[in-house]
């Protein structure tokens, strides 16, 4: 019979059910459900509604976040205090703000450089 080693020691002995080979399989099938069924609902054209295809491709993919972070990064309350799930929440909010005002400001960016229409109904050259 083989021994354990380490790294199997070390789950089994801190009760981290979330380290476990079937915390894992459950991850990997999931993960092959949410990729799966997006990428048949476009293929197939069952729902004729884009924006409905888009929701539902845009929820199963938060749903596969949801699961790659908590099956395979382990992020919970209970792993090093809940600092590991507190830092992922902080760079969470610091890239949905650089994304949200990256974007904002080139949508006023792009709203305010266009060229200005004068009064004759001509638009002013752009040099």
């Amino acid at each position: 019979m083989s021994q354990p080693s380490i790294a199997q020691d070390a789950a089994h002995s801190h009760g981290e059910p979330g380290h476990s080979q079937r915390g894992y399989r459950i991850g990997t099938i999931l993960s092959i459900i949410l990729t799966a069924v997006p990428f048949w609902l476009v293929m197939s054209g069952v729902l004729h509604d884009a924006q409905t295809t888009a929701a539902l491709i845009f929820a199963m993919g938060f749903a596969q976040i949801i699961v790659h972070v908590l099956c395979f990064l382990h992020l919970d309350t209970r792993s090093e205090g809940g600092w590991t799930l507190l830092a992922f929440l902080f760079t969470t909010v610091i890239v949905v703000l650089t994304v949200a005002g990256s974007i904002w400001v080139m949508y006023h960016l792009n709203a305010n450089m266009m060229p200005m229409p004068m009064p004759g109904g001509g638009v002013l050259p752009v040099h």
